[in-house]
């Protein structure tokens, strides 16, 4: 009788343990494991390059989430170049390896990070992009700017700077790169709507740095030097920092800047001055600040298994040399450091 009972109280305890179960290894809807009381969790922050304002900016807001929520550790690792995209893919892949707890990418490209995206979903690592697209491949949530929006409101400006008349070039960024695509895109709809407006040329990229998008803005618009040394356009649309700044450049070089309308898209010291010298007419200025504190945000709340939008738009602004000073513009152009 006593040995009936012993193994009763025995088959009980077992019953009982077994729905307990195992609380630091517990998968959340998202394929990743919520993380024991206590522990720091490692995130991963990926962004396109490192050199250019736009990704300081990222940086900072990364890090400022981290600061706020206390248990977070960010790893910010990064392409050496932007068109880098088989180190971006490797450093994806490292940090799988390594076992972060999450990932926040900006994507370099929207189908060739899928797969190693994937692959870290499968290991019990979800993903946060930010910035720009990733196409098959199934991830948390996308923070970013409405590209698309941000084009056609850099287009409808262009179109209200020229009188609804003339001839403008677009230098398109990188193939490939969905956010940029999207600015494009946008930008070129737009002035479509207006008949009196032709783009006579939107088919040359800049790369990836400034000095290659110098290089390809000066072979563009030699094809529309007139014999005077004056262009034959009224307008230049560049979709990201590097083609405005390699724009800007050439522009200053040889006398044009301030000659044709130029509206260009993020902000840097250099481009901000372009914008106060009448060199620049807008910039579609994006919150990278926030993109970076959001994406953090939302992969810790994620991995918490808290419920999370699946798109985040941070907004853009088009800021001119009349409302650059206002406050709220001020703050979003020359944001206070982490």
């Amino acid at each position: 009788m006593k040995t009936t009972k012993t193994l009763a109280w025995l088959l009980g305890a077992t019953i009982a343990l077994a729905g307990c179960g195992d609380k630091g290894t517990e998968t959340s809807s998202t394929g990743s494991a919520t993380p024991e009381a206590g522990k720091k969790l490692k995130i991963a922050v990926i962004p396109k390059g490192s050199t250019h304002e736009f990704w300081k900016s990222i940086h900072e807001g990364a890090n400022e989430a981290a600061s706020e929520l206390g248990n977070v550790e960010i790893i910010w690792k990064g392409p050496l170049k932007e068109d880098d995209r088989n180190d971006q893919i490797k450093v994806v892949e490292d940090f799988t390896t390594q076992g972060v707890d999450g990932i926040v990418l900006a994507p370099l490209d929207d189908k060739a990070l899928a797969r190693p995206v994937m692959d870290a979903k499968n290991s019990g690592i979800p993903t946060v992009i930010i910035d720009s697209d990733l196409k098959d491949a199934e991830t948390v949530s996308f923070v970013a700017t409405d590209n698309y929006k941000g084009g056609e409101t850099a287009g409808e400006e262009m179109a209200k700077l020229l009188g609804d008349k003339g001839k403008i070039v677009v230098l398109r960024y990188a193939e490939g790169s969905a956010s940029t695509n999207f600015r494009e895109q946008g930008f070129i709809d737009a002035i479509k709507k207006h008949s009196g407006i032709t783009i006579v040329s939107e088919n040359r990229y800049a790369g990836p740095t400034t000095d290659s998008a110098q290089t390809e803005a000066e072979n563009l618009l030699a094809g529309f030097k007139k014999p005077d040394g004056s262009l034959d356009i009224d307008g230049i649309y560049t979709p990201n920092e590097s083609s405005t700044a390699g724009m800007l450049r050439v522009l200053q070089q040889n006398n044009w800047a301030g000659k044709v309308k130029f509206v260009g898209f993020d902000s840097s010291p250099k481009l901000l001055d372009g914008l106060k010298s009448g060199e620049i007419n807008g910039l579609i200025v994006q919150n990278p600040r926030k993109m970076g504190y959001e994406g953090v945000k939302t992969i810790v709340d994620a991995i918490n298994k808290r419920t999370v939008s699946k798109r985040i738009d941070t907004g853009a602004t088009f800021v001119t040399k009349e409302n650059m000073e206002s406050p709220d513009i001020a703050k979003l152009i020359a944001p206070p450091k982490a």
